[in-house]
Order: structure tokens, then C-alpha cells, then sequence
């Protein structure tokens, strides 16, 4: 499979080929009211940075959509970063972890 028929991470915009680590995520947490609710596929470094940088309740309340994520302002200035890697690329996720 090519770049060009991986599906696409809705957060960063790169291909997600099938060798990359890759995972879903709950648009609204599972463990707040979001278990059978919609999911999306996402690199596993943009879902790491997700839950890096949010709580469960401010995915649930405030983050519920792709569209709130990419404006978040520390996941726009990760997604900036990591459009300029490699498909496939994987990190372990810089900075901080969120505050609990």
C-alpha cells in the first residue's frame, strides 16, 4: 500500500501507512459517556500528544471534535511539528504531560 491509499490522520493530515503505530481515539472520552460513540484513526504520536495535553473532562467537555483539537493551541503548534515528518514517524511525545 502507498502513502497514497493509507487513510489519512484527521489531526495531522499525513497518510497513515500500515506499518506506523497508529490507534483510535473517542472524540468524546469512553469513560465519559463515550463508549460505541464515534472514533477516529489517528497516528499514535498524535494521540499520545492528545491525551498529553488533555484531560478526559476537557476531551469530553470542550475537545470533542477534530475541528476543537486542531484549534487547541499547544496540538496546533505539535501538528505544525510533526507535518514536516515522515508518515511514519514516531517519538516518544515531547514536553510536559498535563497536569492531573
Amino acid at each position: 500500500m502507498s502513502d497514497s491509499d493509507s487513510p489519512l490522520c484527521p489531526l495531522c493530515g499525513r497518510p497513515i501507512p500500515r506499518e506506523a503505530r497508529q490507534s483510535l481515539h473517542h472524540l468524546t472520552p469512553r469513560l465519559k459517556g463515550g463508549k460505541g460513540g464515534p472514533t477516529v484513526l489517528l497516528h499514535q504520536i498524535c494521540h499520545n500528544e492528545i491525551h498529553a495535553t488533555l484531560t478526559e473532562a476537557e476531551l469530553a467537555r470542550d475537545y470533542n471534535s477534530i475541528e476543537a483539537l486542531r484549534a487547541h493551541p499547544r496540538l496546533a503548534k505539535f501538528i505544525t511539528w510533526v507535518a514536516k515528518r515522515p508518515p511514519g514517524f514516531h517519538s516518544k511525545t515531547p514536553g510536559p504531560r498535563r497536569r492531573r
